[in-house]
């Protein structure tokens, strides 16, 4: 019993974590997050409705603005060892937090659902194509449960995995770049002709890389709270996520392209479209892992999410009922026809949460981000909470009606960002500045 306690982990919502993240180790996390075939599937969505080279361009400028708030919520972490749900509490008090988390825990297992639905694809894809075999259901069990076990590792399990991950990555994305050249003519993409089959805009493909630099947000705390110092936090994580969008949406949009020009079918499904290119098996494999990488991180931030809720829960529960029920849901049929629509959805749902965060912690105040924050008598949050909580709101639904009612030319993403963020800190100081006034007359 005791060999079996030491192989959990036994991760909590305090501080007591280990500083165990260095520069390299990461840069490697956040390339291993990305550098994954839902990001791949995203380059995907963009060609051949805009040219590559403007489809590139928006990759390249969305990420760089989009990180931003990502490695801001992920110093937050580092400077106070706290996850992203609990740091919530202080901006939105107790009932808020529990809201959020609630939330985030159920995007979290949706995402998870897809991921495990990709793995599962990969690796029959791979068995298939050696043995004959299929069975689809039962791979995609198989790969939830590895994500399973591993995740009730704890963190330190998981960072040993993403170092390792993230070189493969790196590596398969050169030799399938490479492969590509050598059977097509790669730079004949530059002249690619426009063709609207996704309905994809620039303004929309913008706000999909921005969303999907967002969709890390609620969880880049959980993970950078173990970095060395701030400035690996920052760095590191920039660096990091820059280049795996790069290289993840460049490979989709190069293969989407290519598969376009030459008259093949354009599917979600990249290891049967990159079967086509005759590395069919070895791409299948490479998806399996990069799949299961990320998949790792979205259970472990469930994990912590369902922890901010029922405090004093051990670790090892939740991964586990969270591990199931991931399997359960990626046998929904259809629920990867749904990709574009859930990257929309993430960033209705946390652009406006995590945007009211650091206005909160960098603009508004630091003082009471710490881990006293998770002890009871500190659980009232600040006075200005309704108004994050309002702030919220406004800010979710704007980011809904501006996506799914009446899109923007330029995206959502930024406007609902600066919107709640402004509204937030504009009704702290005002609650702030009125509360002052009433105490200054009441001393008089």
């Amino acid at each position: 019993m005791a060999f079996f306690h030491r192989l959990l982990g036994q991760d909590t919502l305090d501080d007591h974590q280990h500083k165990s993240l260095g520069a390299f180790g990461t840069v490697a996390l956040w390339l291993g997050a990305n550098v994954v075939v839902t990001t791949i599937l995203t380059g995907m969505l963009l060609v051949p409705d805009l040219p590559f080279a403007t489809a590139m361009g928006s990759v390249l400028i969305g990420s760089l603005i989009g990180a931003i708030p990502l490695l801001l919520v992920g110093l937050m972490g580092q400077r106070t060892g706290l996850p992203s749900m609990a740091l919530t509490r202080r901006a939105y008090g107790p009932l808020g937090s529990r809201l959020i988390s609630l939330v985030n825990m159920g995007v979290l297992i949706a995402w998870s659902w897809i991921q495990a639905l990709l793995a599962g694809m990969s690796l029959d894809y791979a068995i298939q194509a050696t043995t004959g075999y299929s069975n689809l259901p039962l791979m995609t069990i198989l790969c939830e449960t590895v994500v399973v076990l591993i995740v009730l590792r704890g963190h330190l399990g998981i960072e040993r995995v993403e170092r390792w991950a993230a070189m493969a990555m790196v590596a398969l994305a050169a030799v399938v770049l490479y492969q590509l050249n050598l059977h097509y003519d790669v730079s004949t993409l530059l002249d690619m002709p426009v063709e609207a089959r996704n309905g994809i805009t620039l303004g929309i493909a913008f706000d999909i890389v921005i969303a999907t630099a967002f969709s890390w947000i609620s969880s880049s705390a959980d993970y950078n709270r173990n970095c060395k110092s701030g400035a690996i936090a920052v760095w590191g994580t920039y660096l990091g996520y820059v280049m795996a969008a790069m290289i993840a949406m460049g490979l989709g949009a190069a293969v989407s392209g290519l598969s376009v020009m030459n008259g093949m079918e354009q599917t979600y499904d990249p290891t049967r479209l990159l079967s086509g290119f005759g590395f069919g098996l070895p791409a299948a494999l490479v998806i399996f892992f990069s799949v299961m990488t990320t998949n790792v991180m979205a259970v472990y931030s469930a994990t912590l999410s369902c922890m901010n809720v029922s405090p004093g829960m051990a670790f090892w529960k939740p991964a586990l009922i969270i591990g199931i029920v991931t399997v359960f849901g990626a046998l929904i049929p259809g629920i990867l026809d749904q990709f574009q629509n859930f990257l929309l959805l993430i960033g209705a749902l946390f652009i406006p949460a995590f945007s009211v965060i650091i206005v909160d912690y960098y603009l508004v105040g630091r003082e009471g981000y710490s881990p006293e924050l998770l002890k009871a008598r500190h659980q009232l949050g600040r006075p200005t909470a309704p108004v994050a909580i309002g702030a919220y709101v406004i800010g979710a639904g704007l980011a809904a009606y501006w996506s799914l009612v009446a899109p923007l030319a330029f995206g959502a993403s930024l406007p609902v960002f600066v919107i709640t963020g402004g509204l937030y800190w504009l009704g702290a100081m005002l609650l702030t500045k009125s509360r002052a006034n009433a105490s200054k007359t009441a001393g008089e």
